[in-house]
């Protein structure tokens, strides 16, 4: 009898556990990148960076630089290069979440 009530319970609280679980959110719509084509920042943001050179080279010259050179990766996580926008040399940032941002 007694082995037949903790099972009994067992169950019972298995089952209410189950139910209790709310719903995962879907966050504060905060993306880890930014794909909207637009800044969130108007300077690189510090973080872990897993943008390839190449990505972060693509990143740049879809913002509309070109003749990227000099990239590399600091030690916050940001892509620092040189770049040609406007007809003028500029130094260029992208960060971990795509920023893209002029350097001055």
């Amino acid at each position: 009898m007694t082995r037949f009530l903790l099972t009994a319970a067992a169950c019972l609280l298995t089952g209410s556990v189950a139910f209790a679980q709310a719903p995962a959110q879907s966050g504060p719509n905060n993306n880890a990148i930014n794909t909207t084509g637009q800044n969130n920042s108007s300077a690189p943001v510090a973080g872990s960076n897993s943008f390839t050179e190449s990505q972060a080279k693509s990143r740049i010259e879809d913002a509309g630089y070109s003749n990227i050179t000099e990239l590399k990766k600091d030690d916050n996580g940001v892509w620092r290069g040189k770049g040609t926008k406007d007809g003028s040399a500029k130094n260029v940032s992208v960060d971990f979440q795509g920023n893209v941002n002029p350097i001055n």
